[in-house]
This record gives C-alpha cells, sequence and structure tokens, in this order.
C-alpha cells in the first residue's frame, strides 16, 4: 500500500516550512509563524521567535521605527514592498540584508503580511583604499553623523566632507548610504 503525497493545505504547509527563502508572517510587526530557513538566518529556535516583535532582529528601535514608517507609507499604496536593510542575529552579527514584504491587509498593511529576507554577502575591499581622513570621516558616517556635523566635528567644510564622503563610496563601491555603512561596520 503506497501512501500518496500531500495535497492542498498539507503540500501549502510543507512547502512553507522547507522552503529555502527565510520566510515570516507578521501580525501588527509581531511574529505569528516563520518557516527553517528564517530561523536558521537569524540564529533562533521558533520558539524564541513566536509571538516576538520584529524589533529583536533589529539592530536598532531607530531601524526598526525608520524602516516601519517607510514601509508602511509604501504599502498603503501598493501591497508589495522591498528594500535592503541592516538585520541582526541572535549572536549580535549585524547583516545586510535583501527583504520583500506583501501585506494582505491593504487598508492595514502591518495587519497582516509575508516577509521574505536574503542575507546579502558583501566582500568589503581593503580597509587600505581609504586616506586616514576617508577613514576618520567614515567613522563618523557609521555612526550617523551628517555632512555637517562632521564638518564641525573636525573643523571643516561640509563641502570638503562632502567630497570626502562621495571617494569613500566610491572606493567602496556603493549605491547608497545604507550599504556605504555596512561595508564601513565590515571593515570595522
Amino acid at each position: 500500500m503506497t501512501t500518496s503525497p500531500p495535497m492542498g493545505r498539507e503540500l501549502m504547509a510543507l512547502a512553507f516550512e522547507h522552503s529555502a527563502s527565510a520566510i515570516v508572517v507578521t501580525q501588527k510587526r509581531r511574529i505569528l509563524e516563520c518557516n527553517h530557513a528564517f530561523c536558521e538566518l537569524f540564529e533562533y529556535p521558533r520558539s524564541e521567535l513566536i509571538g516576538q516583535l520584529m524589533l529583536k532582529l533589529y539592530p536598532s528601535f531607530a531601524d526598526f521605527k525608520t524602516i516601519g514608517d517607510r514601509g508602511y507609507k509604501e504599502m498603503l499604496r501598493t501591497p508589495n514592498y522591498a528594500d535592503e536593510r541592516f538585520m541582526q542575529t541572535r549572536s549580535g552579527e549585524v547583516f545586510w540584508a535583501k527583504t520583500r514584504g506583501r501585506t494582505l491587509t491593504p487598508e492595514a498593511p502591518f495587519d497582516l503580511a509575508v516577509w521574505t529576507f536574503i542575507k546579502i554577502d558583501v566582500r568589503p575591499q581593503a580597509e587600505n583604499q581609504l586616506s586616514m581622513r576617508e577613514r576618520e570621516i567614515s567613522g563618523f558616517i557609521a555612526n550617523g553623523l551628517t555632512c555637517k556635523e562632521i564638518a564641525r566635528e573636525l573643523g571643516i567644510s561640509h563641502r570638503t566632507v562632502e567630497t570626502h564622503r562621495a571617494r569613500i563610496m566610491k572606493k567602496l563601491d556603493c549605491r547608497n548610504t545604507a550599504e556605504m555603512v555596512s561595508r564601513i561596520i565590515q571593515l570595522s
């Protein structure tokens, strides 16, 4: 006697649980369900994630809030959202992730949403590419200072800081500030 393959909802549950993609279902940014790949990516047992705010997986509350605000606004316009951001594992490793989400409740985007996460391996180029001044400025950038704040701190023109910032982005082959900060952190 042979057993028949799973069908319908059972097959969907198996596909979700064993997908190679890290998938999480959230309700008001709280984890309702997640699969094996998601648990492996963030280094948590499932039991420590279910019911928790996604905040647990962000490097800071500021990141959680800023990304949440941006995602919410976008998902009011369209049910799909995608970005690249910093996330954090249980062991404290901060990594760059490509994230895609879809709300199942367009009128209230965070009421029910499905998200996927992919860890992006960023191979930083050698730190010695950066001049001493660029390394100094990159440290301020990684700590969230604006060009004007850095200029005041160093006693130089903000235009000089902007020039150094542009050179840093080019040398580290970055497309945006978040990617640049990620590479700076990896270099330090």
